[in-house]
């Protein structure tokens, strides 16, 4: 069973920035795509950005050019570098990893954008 601990949420500025961190433990295993996904408030929960174990990545359109995504291998953790936050990325954070024993979910930390 693979558990994922998420860090880094919290309050920030508009214009602010935030890194989150997902780390994935449980026992040997082999970790194909992370990624973070996000839900707000009455809306669906949607794409943030992927990460292959190639380090291939995609990004959601809202947030491309602001958001970086990265992995260590080592460690098994991902990373969102959040820049230029703004209120609309107001959400629960959530860390998705796929593994060779399928797909889990982290917990989710919440980001919140506000003055």
């Amino acid at each position: 069973q693979v558990q994922l601990v998420e860090s880094g949420g919290g309050l920030v500025q508009p214009g602010g920035s935030l890194r989150l961190s997902c780390t994935a433990s449980g026992g040997t295993f082999s970790i194909y795509t992370m990624g973070w996904y996000r839900q707000a408030p009455g809306k669906q929960r949607e794409l943030v950005a992927t990460i292959r174990s190639g380090s291939n990545s995609n990004y959601g359109d809202s947030v491309k050019g602001r958001f970086t995504i990265s992995r260590d291998n080592a460690k098994n953790t991902v990373y969102l570098q959040m820049n230029s936050l703004n209120p609309e990325d107001t959400a629960v954070y959530y860390c998705k990893v796929t593994s060779e024993w399928g797909d889990y979910w982290g917990q989710g930390t919440q980001v919140t954008v506000s003055s």
